[in-house]
Parts: structure tokens; C-alpha cells; sequence
């Protein structure tokens, strides 16, 4: 799971992945929560383009209604078959959200959640898999977009760090962001595996980052005191 995250800098995230269509404008953030309008990258007419969307994804079929249907994560597992995932895994509504950096929450033997960052080694910008859906408001004609980040089994050293929920986002290796986004779905679904704990670090942050209005770049400093 992931319910926080980092986005960098806008010309770091366009660096990264060479938009065509580059129609979103945001500022760097250490503390993303669901719910809120987050960068988005997905295909359009087989270019590349950068939007912004909702971090939540509401199906089709519920009229923008999310407390008829709604959800942020969506697990690899049976995405295919999934009633609130399936129409768009088959339309291949695939999209990646740029990112620097999660957060986990470990459960401690005194029964306190430690937060703790998470980045990857040597790639200051990353890309998670995710998909998105369209879902229209009946009555009213308005268009939602929403996205739910995918999430995979996690390796070992996400299990010790954030052992309050037994998953971890699907994140991309950099030659793989165009199969994902391009790619038919059997060859998009291989891409959906473990990041590999040798490439990634961590250490305990402020429990600053659990209120979701403390968003600065202190948060993702090491807390000495942990």
C-alpha cells in the first residue's frame, strides 16, 4: 500500500519521461494523499501526455458517484477480472504517476506507527503504475477522472518498514514505460512485479508527515530522534 507520496519538481518529472503533450502544471509536494488532484501521465492517440486527475478511481458504471464505487489502490492480482478495475485494465486505461519517494508506517512493539520515507537508489524520479477510468455525473454531464495506484506483494525490507499493510506500489524500471503505457495487456501485466530491495533505501521521518497539511521538504529528512 501507499498512502502517501512525493512528487518532484515539474521540469525534473518532464525530464524524466519526455512528454509530447505536457497540459498539467503542478509544484513539488512531500506529503500527497489520496483524494487530491496528482499528475498523471497516459497516451492519447499514441503520444504521451501529462494531465492532472483525481487519486481515486470511480468505475464507469457509477456515474461519478464514489460512495457507489471508488478506490485508490488496485491489486495486480485478478486486475482483470476485478468489477471495479476490469473495464479499464481491458480498455488499456494504463497511466503512470511520476513520484521521488513513499512513505510506510511501521508498527512498533509499543503499538505507535513510526513513519518511514522510502526512495529508490541512484532515480530521484520514478514512475508507479496505475490506471485510470472516466465516469460521468448523471444528470449534470460532468467528467470525473480519477486513477488508483497499482500495488504488488512486497519485498523484505517494505514488510520491516511498513509491516500495517501487506502490499507496496508497482513501480516501473525506466525502460519499461512504454510497454506499460503501449503495450497489449498480457505484456503490461508482466511488467507488475516487486521492486527489488537492493535498489531501494529508507529511514525513519517526523511524525509530521501524518497530519496531511504538514507538506515541506523536512519531512522526508532522517528523524535523529527515532
Amino acid at each position: 500500500m501507499c498512502e502517501r507520496y512525493v512528487i518532484a519538481d515539474q521540469s525534473a518529472v518532464e525530464h524524466e519521461f519526455r512528454l509530447t503533450r505536457p497540459w498539467w502544471r503542478f509544484s513539488p509536494s512531500y506529503n500527497v494523499s489520496t483524494q487530491r488532484n496528482v499528475p498523471v501521465i497516459r497516451t492519447f492517440q499514441g503520444e504521451t501526455e501529462g494531465v492532472m486527475m483525481r487519486w481515486g478511481l470511480i468505475p464507469g458504471w457509477a456515474e461519478g458517484d464514489a460512495l457507489k464505487a471508488s478506490a485508490t489502490h488496485a491489486p495486480s492480482e485478478g486486475i482483470d477480472r476485478s468489477r471495479l478495475f476490469g473495464d479499464a485494465w481491458r480498455r488499456g486505461q494504463r497511466c503512470i504517476l511520476p513520484a521521488s519517494g513513499f512513505y510506510g508506517w511501521q508498527l512498533t512493539a509499543a503499538g505507535h506507527r513510526r513513519p518511514y520515507f522510502v526512495r529508490l537508489v541512484n532515480r530521484s524520479v520514478f514512475g508507479f503504475a496505475a490506471l485510470w477510468d472516466q465516469s460521468v455525473v448523471k444528470e449534470e454531464d460532468d467528467v470525473i477522472e480519477g486513477c488508483a495506484l497499482i500495488t504488488v506483494p512486497p519485498n523484505p525490507l517494505i514488510s520491516e518498514v511498513h509491516n500495517t499493510f501487506g502490499r507496496m506500489p508497482a513501480i516501473l524500471r525506466r525502460e519499461d514505460y512504454e510497454q506499460w503505457l503501449m503495450a497489449p495487456p498480457a505484456k503490461a501485466a508482466a511488467l507488475l512485479k516487486t521492486y527489488p530491495q537492493h535498489a531501494m533505501v529508507t529511514h525513519a521521518v517526523s511524525p509530521r508527515v501524518n497530519s496531511p497539511k504538514s507538506d515541506d521538504e523536512s519531512l522526508i529528512r532522517p528523524d535523529l530522534s527515532a
